[in-house]
């Protein structure tokens, strides 16, 4: 093994071993994001009607409100971990990286905090 070349300086070290959660989390999210989508889209056909007082009163109760909270929490986990590893991958500076993480964290948060706000506002009947 020599220490002249690259691949002698990298051979024997292994992985990084940080991949694998990443890669599980956004499968699991995947999955999650796939039920949810179907329960909203079965739920959302065997409604009587479109107006926004059904579809209100039906996100008022505790099981549709819950389940719609969960499904923002997954869509918005799942593409901030998409987006992550397409940063990584294609930006190459250190600090131009970090802030685009940054950037794309809180752009992930407000996101959701609003999704979840507007659910909540409409579970508890505008009183929020």
């Amino acid at each position: 093994m020599g220490n002249g070349t690259s691949i002698g300086r990298v051979r024997g070290l292994g992985s990084a071993h940080e991949g694998t959660h990443h890669w599980l989390i956004q499968r699991f999210t995947a999955i999650g994001n796939l039920v949810l989508m179907i329960w909203l889209l079965a739920s959302i056909i065997m409604l009587p009607d479109m107006s926004y007082s059904t579809v209100s009163d039906w996100l008022a109760e505790p099981i549709p409100a819950a389940a719609m909270v969960l499904l923002i929490i997954s869509i918005f986990w799942h593409a901030r971990l998409g987006l992550q590893v397409m940063i990584e991958d294609y930006v190459h500076e250190a600090g131009t990286k970090f802030a685009v993480i940054v950037l794309l964290n809180l752009t992930v948060i407000a996101g959701s905090v609003f999704g979840i706000f507007c659910v909540v506002r409409l579970a508890f009947g505008g009183a929020a």
